[in-house]
């Protein structure tokens, strides 16, 4: 089965040079809007390329406010605070992800709370948070949830849209209504993938995207914030340092944070927004192959959920146990074909080790098996 496997990846990329994970692509009008912006010296926070990039990704996605961050780790440190999140609070989440999900919970002097991950979509499982919540959580009679151990408040949910599968936001926002929680959807990994008409990240109150140089479209470093016009409002004024608006004087009404993002980078992300949905056919293709690959295979290809189009923005296979785990990571290293494991569990990580948890099986289940595979969009598709 690996040599069948290395011999597809190297057929779809036909190079032999080392196969990265997942690359950038431009072949758009990436040069020319750089370009432009260079020549008008607007590089900075202000300029044309910020609103149009805010613009272009609102109506791409239905949200009725877009606002641009320099990263998705600002994007989502700015929709928790939106969402109130503050000291002692706890926001439940899933171990199983990157360690910005953490790390912003942890910037807002909160705890994260981590609640199993379902085996079908690897993103937090609505069943699981119910049954935690019915055993560890109440509300007071205000209708606010605490923690039954030490009665802190239990404010947000943050689940994390796996590799770009979208998490069942039907069945987490029923949960999640009934315990009187804001659900912030961590949609870092999944643009361009659809739950059942919606694009993912405007299903909660607030949604959260990022543009790094791994993910399907890059500004080079970037995020945006996904979420009513109100909210998108306030997020702006936060994310510029809480200036008030004055031909030159310098006002901040409150303590703000300078998490605009650059005009350079807008117009980079301009130009390969224009080609998302040609980038998202080239990577549902390449997901049909490696599916038709391990069809007869004891590695288990990771497909959509059912009502869903993922973006597949890594594909992944999951092993019989973490000993083939190991060899397919190794043999394909070996021959010069990025592959790797799923994160280090951030409950297994030094500064998330005491937080608070359920039963995290099917995380760990996940963790011991999972292997992502090149997943690079294919230029060579693209106009085909």
């Amino acid at each position: 089965m690996y040599k069948t496997l290395v011999q597809f990846i190297k057929d779809r990329y036909r190079t032999d040079e080392r196969i990265p994970l997942h690359a950038p692509l431009f072949v758009g009008h990436e040069r020319e809007y750089l370009l432009e912006t260079i020549d008008s010296t607007f590089v900075s926070s202000v300029g044309p390329f910020v609103d149009k990039f805010e613009q272009d990704m609102a109506a791409y996605t239905k949200s009725p406010s877009a606002v641009v961050t320099v990263n998705g780790t600002s994007a989502l440190h700015m929709a928790l605070m939106l969402a109130g999140v503050t000291t002692d609070d706890y926001v439940i989440t899933q171990a199983l992800t990157f360690v910005a999900t953490g790390n912003a919970i942890h910037y807002c002097k909160a705890e994260p709370l981590f609640i199993d991950v379902d085996r079908t979509h690897l993103g937090l499982s609505p069943l699981a948070v119910d049954a935690w919540l019915e055993e560890y959580a109440y509300l007071d009679d205000a209708g606010q949830c605490h923690y039954k151990k030490d009665n802190r408040i239990i404010r947000a949910c943050v689940p994390m849209h796996t590799f770009g599968h979208p998490v069942d936001m039907d069945s987490l926002i029923y949960v999640c209504k009934r315990w009187r929680l804001t659900i912030i959807e961590d949609a870092a990994e999944s643009l361009g993938s659809i739950y059942k008409g919606s694009h993912t990240g405007t299903l909660g109150q607030l949604g959260i995207l990022s543009f790094n140089g791994n993910k399907i479209i890059t500004t080079g470093g970037g995020g945006m914030i996904l979420c009513n016009t109100e909210l998108g409002k306030r997020a702006k004024h936060l994310t510029t340092t809480a200036k008030l608006p004055h031909p030159y004087e310098f006002y901040h009404d409150e303590v703000g944070f300078n998490y605009r993002m650059p005009n350079l980078n807008a117009a980079l992300g301009c130009a390969q927004l224009e080609q998302l949905e040609r980038f998202v056919e080239s990577k549902r293709k390449l997901a049909q192959g490696y599916e038709r690959l391990f069809e007869h295979s004891s590695l288990k290809f990771i497909i959509e959920p059912q009502h869903c189009r993922s973006n597949y923005w890594l594909n992944g296979v999951i092993c019989a146990d973490r000993s083939e785990r190991d060899e397919l990571l190794q043999v394909t290293n070996d021959v010069g074909i990025m592959t790797r494991p799923i994160w280090q569990l951030l409950n297994r990580l030094p500064m998330f080790k005491d937080a608070p948890h359920g039963s995290l099986a099917n995380t760990e289940w996940l963790a011991d098996r999972v292997v992502n595979l090149p997943s690079s969009v294919i230029s060579g598709e693209l106009y085909a």
